[in-house]
């Protein structure tokens, strides 16, 4: 879910610059990797609608869309008639939802197969199946280790997501401050020449996404458990349930997959963009929940760093120094 707006919350403002420029640079990227790969990636841009089941709901829902206005994103208010008409599957109890025609999708499966095939055509070679190790000397990265070969490089970036911590050959005092935080998901089969949505829908206990190849996912707890790829009853159960209250035709489609995934998140839960302690070594990591959303505009900021030892303006609040600070020490009270 490409979701700059919909998905900004109280406390994120600072974040926001960054995912909408992102966001706007998604159609232009799309369409260079999809001729570099010759593969669709399954981008679509009929917009998110978030949903209302009750009074209450739409109560909360006014108020996080008059903070996401306040921030200038474009939203429209819907009520239970308009947003049914949009998406007739919803439950006859829809109260109302807001329509947010920026946030867009892609098929991240497809994505990555895509941006494979990309960088192999453009003489990249990938090391696969093998484990991976930073070649530090003298407190410098000099290159990678991929299984049992040695592969030198001026530079080396460092964007393991939810495992850039664990990368092996990494000094102690310069892992990066980033903990997998769990998300369990699943999809269900639709038929694709009538699916049951055509948007991205956000209903209060779960969120649903339509594919092209006629899956629907649905999405996704936020657990701190560490690399525990269960799937659970509880869970699974959860987004169900939550899922069939906001579209209940759900009820007859066949389980296709259920899976785990682990988001990299950072202690501010925004990434980790530039130098790191260790000399030639730059990290793209900590994106949590954003990093589709974030990968062209973080593949610019990286590349340019590389090239002429700078940061885009939007990135540079996003240093991995911004841990290291001191903080301010609050004055003492007097008596």
């Amino acid at each position: 879910m490409l979701a700059a707006g919909v998905e900004t919350e109280p406390g994120e403002e600072r974040l926001l610059d960054l995912t909408r420029a992102s966001q706007a640079l998604w159609p232009d990227f799309t369409r260079a990797l999809e001729a570099a790969a010759g593969v669709d990636v399954g981008y679509r841009d009929e917009g998110t609608l978030v949903v209302a089941l009750t009074r209450d709901d739409a109560e909360q829902l006014r108020n996080l869309a008059t903070f996401q206005r306040g921030c200038g994103i474009a939203l429209d208010w819907l009520d239970g008639a308009a947003a049914r008409a949009r998406e007739p599957h919803l439950t006859p109890r829809t109260v109302g939802a807001v329509f947010s025609p920026r946030d867009h999708q892609v098929d991240n499966r497809r994505l990555v197969g895509a941006l494979v095939k990309a960088v192999a055509a453009a003489g990249a070679r990938l090391h696969e199946q093998c484990d991976v190790a930073l070649d530090v000397v003298g407190g410098r990265a000099v290159g990678v280790i991929a299984g049992e070969r040695r592969i030198p490089a001026d530079v080396v970036v460092l964007c393991a997501g939810a495992w850039s911590r664990s990368v092996a050959g990494l000094p102690p005092d310069a892992r990066p401050p980033v903990r997998p935080i769990k998300g369990q998901m699943l999809a269900v089969r639709m038929d694709p020449a009538a699916p049951l949505l055509r948007h991205v829908v956000w209903a209060p206990n779960a969120y649903l996404v339509p594919r092209r190849d006629g899956r629907l996912l649905i999405g996704a707890t936020v657990e701190e458990r560490g690399f525990d790829t269960a799937n659970t009853a509880g869970a699974i159960y959860g987004l169900l349930d939550g899922a069939w209250r906001a579209v209940p035709a759900i009820e007859e489609l066949p389980i296709d997959e259920m899976w785990t995934g682990f988001r990299p998140g950072s202690r501010d839960d925004a990434p980790l963009l530039g130098a790191s302690p260790v000399d030639n070594l730059i990290l793209a990591t900590g994106h949590h929940r954003n990093g589709i959303l974030l990968a062209p505009v973080t593949a610019d900021a990286i590349r340019d760093l590389v090239l002429t030892g700078r940061l885009p303006e939007v990135v540079r609040r996003f240093t991995p120094d911004r841990f290291a600070r001191p903080q301010p020490v609050a004055a003492e009270a007097t008596a």
